[in-house]
């Protein structure tokens, strides 16, 4: 086929292009063929413009996984952006935070039952926090990576004219590899600026550290007190004693974490791009300029408005995150009750946690979810009061199974959560309800109301009047015959 377009000379442009895409898949290094790139001309491709593309897209190429996106270039961005501003934290900052976290631990078992970690509190540079947080903000974004991938490949499939329909096919992996990895490197950008912000490990709200390790960002402790005109020690002692908390509770509850992160995901999962806003922007996406298509996954221009089942996620999120955040506010204010500027930074971190910073509000437009508790103030009074009637003890073994912890209509009505607990404290039996007794019948292996049809069958008739009673009062089916 190639002889009948050259006339037998060699390779037709389009078999230099085929070449060009399998260099690029079998990831060779180094200058293209130049006589090669220049025989494109017969395609109407400009040369240089091919090389500058091809080498561009096989650096994003290296390291990509399975699905085409490129983890490692999220982690060097990230890395990039955390080490521009010094590296080392000091041996005076790590003096002062080791003192703080000894102080706190103290407090903290005044305060609560859950036990000490086993492994002592850390101090982080920005590097240090990127690489071990890194791990989960890829386990949480990988369904929308994988979404924008799989949606620009759709796409691009689709504005392809029919005769180079069996090239694209062909090139579906690089064509995956173009979103995935500007994806990857937004992220990198995000986690990298976010390093910036969180002054400690459990600052955004989900667990992100390795499980049982509490840490503070010295670098960014510096910055946060800056502006609150609070002494450094009462500031440093609140800060550890609430990461402590954080830490103390993710490592007691093992179920808490997995449940976090599942309903993140879970959420996640059901994000899909905006096929039209990509089909349109598929229209003139040109691969050697692709900052049409970053700034559009940067602002979350290829999200589409939330699904009512994303709404049901985010709203069960939203509660399970309050839950958290509202114990974790209620054992800080008891166990540093004794610093005088307790309550001014107690307002200052809640209004920190409740605006959110410059990256967690990209992280929201990236993956189309803001991590923030909205309900942390009714949250934080549901502990209070449960603390209050049953004392940190009882209040903390709600952490111990899943199906203790309170929900949404315990952080809508505490006092029906505070009865029952009072009542679990007198040994009573809780006052049973429509739900367990629906419970109770399908554990017991009934069809729905099926034992509605046996009380109706089991009740006398209207026509078992008194005069058909014997002289025992039973009926007359039950008399000895």
């Amino acid at each position: 086929m190639a002889d009948d377009v050259t006339g037998g000379s060699g390779p037709s442009p389009e078999d230099d292009f085929q070449e060009l895409i399998r260099q690029l898949f079998g990831g060779a290094a180094g200058d293209f063929d130049p006589e090669q790139l220049s025989r494109l001309s017969g395609m109407n491709i400009d040369p240089a413009m091919m090389q500058a593309v091809m080498r561009q897209l096989q650096g994003a190429f290296e390291g990509a996984d399975e699905s085409g996106i490129s983890w490692d270039m999220a982690k060097r961005q990230a890395l990039h952006i955390a080490n521009q501003e010094g590296l080392g934290v000091t041996a005076g900052q790590r003096t002062d935070l080791d003192q703080a976290f000894a102080l706190a631990t103290l407090w903290l078992s005044e305060a609560t039952t859950i036990s000490e970690l086993p492994t002592p509190p850390a101090t982080l540079t920005r590097g240090a926090w990127v690489d071990a947080t890194l791990p989960v903000w890829q386990e949480l974004a990988a369904p929308v990576a994988t979404s924008i991938a799989d949606a620009l490949t759709t796409a691009l499939s689709e504005q392809a004219p029919e005769d180079m329909q069996g090239l694209v096919q062909g090139a579906g992996r690089l064509m995956r590899t173009v979103g995935g990895s500007l994806f990857a490197s937004q992220l990198g950008q995000v986690v990298g600026n976010l390093s910036k912000e969180v002054v400690s490990g459990g600052d955004v709200g989900i667990p992100l550290m390795p499980d049982g390790q509490a840490a503070i960002l010295p670098q960014n402790f510096a910055d946060f007190g800056r502006d609150l005109e609070v002494p450094e020690d009462q500031l440093a002692l609140y800060v550890a004693t609430r990461e402590l908390a954080h830490a103390r509770l993710f490592r007691h509850a093992r179920w808490l974490r997995l449940h976090v992160i599942s309903q993140v995901t879970d959420f996640a999962r059901g994000v899909h791009v905006d096929t039209d806003a990509l089909e349109d922007l598929a229209t003139r996406f040109d691969p050697s300029e692709p900052e049409e298509l970053r700034r559009a996954i940067e602002s979350g221009a290829l999200l589409p408005a939330r699904s009512e089942a994303q709404d049901a996620a985010l709203a069960r999120l939203e509660n399970l995150l309050a839950a958290i955040e509202g114990w974790v506010e209620v054992v800080t204010e008891d166990a540093t009750s004794r610093l005088p500027s307790a309550h001014r930074i107690s307002e200052a971190v809640r209004r920190r946690r409740a605006v959110g910073g410059p990256a967690e509000r990209a992280l929201g437009s990236l993956v189309g979810l803001e991590i923030r508790p909205r309900r942390m103030r009714e949250a934080a009074a549901m502990w209070r009061a449960v603390t209050d009637a049953v004392g940190p003890a009882a209040r903390d073994a709600l952490w111990d199974y899943p199906d203790l912890m309170p929900g949404a209509s315990d952080i809508d009505d505490p006092a029906a959560l505070v009865a029952r607990l009072e009542a679990r404290a007198r040994g009573e039996e809780p006052v049973r309800d429509e739900m367990d007794d629906a419970l109770a019948r399908l554990l017991a292996g009934e069809e729905p109301g099926e034992s509605a049809a046996r009380e109706a069958s089991d009740a006398p008739s209207e026509s078992d009047g008194s005069g058909d009673e014997g002289e025992s009062g039973a009926p007359d089916d039950h008399r000895p015959v």
